[in-house]
């Protein structure tokens, strides 16, 4: 049974602004020699990691909606120049936009199960330029 992590993105403004973060990341990886990968670092090693590596995925949530995925590839136990052991949640490098589900703040990260996931968003469908605040009112309202 595949489960998937959701996790604040904090001071991210929208997807773009996440993608030229991870943009600049995976740089300054490949300029440091750890290669050519993305990922989010986090102290505890998810309990469930044989159901996340099957499928699973890492959902954003930017400004209060849960906005966009990545698969999660792997995770790698790291050690930081703290001495502090971390997990490290390798991540594909290609976001993946869903549609907006209001989300409540939360610390760290949780579990998302399957059934609980927000549908990936049809890339192909016009939204008029809805600001996505507005399109996931509009959806708990049960208007679109």
């Amino acid at each position: 049974m595949t489960v998937h992590l959701l996790k604040l993105s904090v001071g991210v403004e929208g997807i773009e602004h996440l993608t030229a973060l991870q943009s600049r990341r995976r740089q300054e990886a490949r300029l440091n020699g750890i290669g050519d990968r993305i990922w989010h670092q986090t102290r505890h090693t998810p309990r469930r990691a044989a159901e996340l590596l099957d499928g699973g995925s890492i959902y954003w949530v930017i400004k209060g909606l849960i906005r966009a995925r990545q698969y999660v590839r792997d995770l790698e136990a790291v050690t930081g120049v703290d001495g502090i052991r971390r997990c490290r949640i390798i991540l594909d490098p290609r976001l993946v936009t869903t549609e907006p589900r209001p989300r409540r703040p939360f610390q760290g990260w949780r579990y998302l199960s399957d059934a609980d996931k927000p549908p990936d968003r049809d890339t192909d469908a016009a939204d008029g330029g809805m600001p996505p605040e507005m399109e996931a009112e509009l959806r708990s309202l049960g208007l679109i």
